[in-house]
């Protein structure tokens, strides 16, 4: 659309007001305000305007503003704020010099601006099931071990249980004099643990009814429909990626390179993303190569990495079964193929039991 676009706006978010830079075809500024960040006063500014190129940064703001502005006609960027160092280390740094930097960045080319997807409304609201829910599990972890902490300074010690079992077999091991400070709290994680499996009640009906998809993913040993339903939330359409193998990049599952000449030492992953869906791929990771993770390909090569020895050798084996995981994952998204755990090696499942059985 560059060839057709009227000017270039650069639009620096705020919570309160943003600032609005807008250049013609020859880079020239025609024009800088400051306006009310919200849905009017941004629909009648840009209804003004002819189609344009208009660059913003991810923020808060961002995704409803970029559905407006693209509505009313406009080609909208929504830069990555890890490539804009011509932003954050410029020594005059500014709401409106940002502005003007995302106007000529556009123009200039909008690669630069490595340009980010925001997802549906709907996904959106549905992902915020998912995200509620670690909220409340995190709450319930806090407490939960805010009360050992308790106990355990007193000259006490609470039983070991997960945490679903927690306030069952907690109660009666409080000592007296801390249960007027401690049994509310024990009612609180009670609380907290029927709103975390009502939760999942809600997540196994959106893989059912809304997301089929999930569904095939959960073949997978070690993905449950909380990691199908946030795998597929997140990346929302799997036509994004023309490679399965563009995934692991986009997750921050792929180590960083600082290489110069000879120079390229080893560097820690990325972390780029999604947090929250590394999060759970890194603990699916955690299960197939752990002691209940069932024989396969994936968990194979896993520990053939691990056993190569070396420093953090099994922390590398686990974040590059988590970025295999990922690429699978998409595979199977993608083509609408059965899950074979032994696709790679050739060999059954079933004949990988007998094997195991005789020996």
């Amino acid at each position: 659309m560059s060839k057709h676009s009227t000017f270039f706006i650069g639009l620096d978010l705020g919570d309160k007001y943003s600032h609005l830079t807008v250049l013609d075809q020859d880079g020239e500024v025609i024009e800088e305000t400051r306006l009310p960040t919200s849905p009017a006063s941004f629909r009648r500014k840009f209804a003004t305007f002819a189609p344009s190129r208009v660059a913003i940064e991810v923020g808060t703001h961002s995704r409803w503003s970029s559905h407006l502005i693209r509505e009313l006609g406009h080609e909208v960027l929504v830069a990555n704020p890890r490539k804009l160092r011509a932003i954050y280390h410029n020594p005059r740094k500014g709401d409106r010099v940002d502005a003007e930097t995302l106007a000529r960045l556009a123009r200039l080319d909008p690669r630069l601006l490595a340009p980010i997807y925001h997802r549906s409304a709907q996904a959106q609201a549905d992902l915020a099931v998912i995200h509620s829910r670690d909220a409340l599990v995190r709450s319930r972890t806090m407490l939960i071990n805010t009360m050992r902490g308790m106990v355990k300074s007193s000259g006490g010690r609470l039983p070991s249980c997960s945490a679903e079992s927690f306030t069952s077999k907690a109660a009666s091991a409080i000592p007296e004099p801390l249960q007027p400070a401690l049994l509310p709290i024990l009612d609180t994680i009670a609380a907290l643990t029927q709103e975390i499996f009502a939760r999942d009640r809600h997540i196994e009906t959106l893989c059912q009814e809304s997301y089929p998809e999930t569904c095939q993913l959960r073949g997978i040993s070690g993905v449950g429909p909380l990691t199908a339903l946030a795998y597929v939330l997140t990346l929302e359409d799997p036509q994004r990626f023309p490679k399965s193998r563009q995934v692991g990049p986009a997750l921050g599952l792929v180590p960083r390179r600082d290489q110069s000449g000879d120079h390229e030492p080893q560097l820690h992953i990325t972390k780029t993303g999604d947090t929250y869906l590394r999060r759970l791929l890194v603990n699916c990771a955690h299960y197939i190569l752990g002691p209940f993770g069932p024989d396969c390909d994936l968990r194979r090569w896993g520990l053939q990495l691990a056993e190569r020895g070396g420093k953090n050798a099994k922390k590398r084996a686990v974040v590059g079964v988590a970025r295999k995981l990922a690429v699978l994952l998409h595979h199977l998204w993608k083509t609408g193929e059965n899950y074979d755990p032994f696709f790679q090696s050739g060999q059954p499942a079933q004949e990988t039991v007998a094997a195991s059985a005789d020996a």
